[in-house]
């Protein structure tokens, strides 16, 4: 944009151009950079930048307020006015909206609001590369070939609204995937890590354990359906939790329509999930985790409020030592449900005290399966929360303490609260990078989890 080419630039005039009785305006900058290879050899990289206005404009009515979203890419100095406008006839357009609140105030404004968005480059990958060259040459040494990509992005939200808020807030997110193939392309490895400047990230290391996880793939058996002491890496752990709690509405659960329902009604808070003294919680200050500390909401949905914008994210327990102890609400549906405050926030953690490595979970293990990742997730009941999917990129038989071979995939059925209770074991929480909704969610803690008898419900041809 010309005149208004900066962020809060672009805030502030919109703001001013609002006919409304009240409007949010939310400004993301985002930069991304990433690096793309196969066979040993680096095939693209590149840099781009994007810019996106969300405009919310709220009206009052004899019958209460109203409100219209808009949002558009690329916005120039022209079309500002008219998506001021279309978001206003929206709102003028739309009905009471159900989730109506007076917009928030009195939050300190950023200090940092008025100065240039946060930015990435090729440099984040200043160290990593020449860490990635060496990965390739030992690989190749090795017969092995390596496939992947490297992505960071930093995305700087800018959130202004006619109530005086001024916030600003800055999202780095990086996500390396390694996959290592062997010479005749017969056996195949995954593995993933999430970062937030790519100087934790280790790429050589991932390489020698996917030199070991193709070893084990030199033996093959092959297993029924069934139940089976299972070992799930933090990866599967943090895919199947985080489904968990983006069905944690509780308004949902208020209404009968989830697992946290309580039979005859209510909810089951405070109802005790598993003997393990695990903590599944959120904080926007966890260190290497970090997220927007005030809420963003560029929709309304039945987990966030556009009315709720800037509204403070604080550290929360969901499940605390074992006891349901918070269910996700807005404004409103805390209001609807006599419950707290309690919004989502952009990170996830489990801790249930464990100290222990995946390796020396494997080496205490007489008889079992150990998962590399799971993929395409979905719900098949929300009443219990029932999910399905399947395995990928390796699943082992481990034997005596010791993995034996590779066995065929399997299609799962389970669901994450039923598993809290029958988890026998958790390692040690560490940073992963939850493999399926890695386009979604990136900044997750977990450890690895010991079930004694996962629903291996089928075999399944997957890769």
């Amino acid at each position: 944009m010309s005149s208004v080419s900066k962020p809060h630039e672009i805030v502030e005039r919109a703001l001013e151009l609002s006919r409304a009785d009240g409007c949010v305006v939310i400004a993301d900058e985002s930069s991304s950079a990433n690096l793309r290879w196969a066979g040993n050899a680096l095939t693209t990289n590149g840099v781009t930048r994007s810019r996106a206005l969300t405009v919310i404009a709220t009206v009052n009515g004899s019958q209460g307020t109203a409100s219209g979203v808009v949002s558009r890419a690329a916005v120039t100095a022209d079309e500002l006015e008219p998506l001021v406008r279309a978001a206003e006839a929206a709102a003028r357009a739309a009905g009471p909206a159900e989730d109506a609140q007076p917009l928030v105030e009195g939050v300190p404004a950023s200090t940092r609001f008025t100065e240039a968005p946060a930015e990435t480059s090729s440099e984040v990958f200043a160290d990593f590369a020449p860490a990635l060259g060496e990965a390739f040459g030992t690989a190749r040494a090795g017969g092995r070939r390596l496939y992947g990509f490297a992505y960071h992005s930093v995305t700087s939200t800018y959130l202004g609204t006619s109530s005086g808020l001024r916030l600003r807030h800055d999202q780095p997110s990086g996500t390396l995937e390694l996959n290592a193939k062997s010479g005749d392309m017969s056996r195949s490895a995954w593995a993933g890590a999430a970062t937030r400047d790519f100087t934790d990230v280790d790429p050589e290391a991932l390489d020698a354990d996917l030199a070991q996880r193709l070893a084990w793939a030199e033996r093959r058996i092959d297993l029924p359906a069934g139940r089976y002491e299972t070992l799930l890496p933090p990866s599967a752990v943090a895919d199947l939790m985080i489904y968990q709690q983006w069905s944690a509405a509780a308004r949902d659960a208020v209404e009968g329509r989830t697992v946290f329902s309580r039979p005859g009604g209510g909810t089951r808070l405070g109802e005790k999930l598993s003997e393990l003294p695990l903590t599944l919680r959120s904080d926007p200050a966890e260190p290497g985790l970090e997220s927007a500390p005030f809420v963003i909401a560029h929709a309304s949905s039945d987990a966030a409020s556009v009315f709720d914008n800037g509204l403070p994210v604080e550290a929360t327990d969901w499940v605390s030592e074992g006891v349901l102890s918070r269910l996700s609400t807005t404004r409103h549906s805390a209001g609807l449900t006599g419950l707290p405050f309690a919004p989502s926030a952009g990170n996830l953690i489990l801790d249930g005290g464990g100290k222990r490595s995946l390796e020396e979970m494997v080496a205490d293990t007489e008889r079992g399966l150990l998962l590399t990742c799971l993929w395409y997730i979905r719900e098949v009941d929300p009443a219990t929360l029932l999910l399905t999917g399947l395995t990928r990129d390796g699943v082992y038989l481990v034997e005596g303490g010791e993995v034996t071979g590779v066995v065929n995939n399997f299609r799962f059925n389970e669901s994450p609260v039923d598993l809290l209770g029958r988890a026998t074991e958790v390692g040690r929480t560490e940073r992963t990078l939850p493999r399926e909704w890695s386009d979604w969610f990136t900044r997750a803690a977990f450890p690895a989890m010991r079930v004694p008898d996962f629903n291996m419900s089928s075999v399944s041809q997957g890769v």
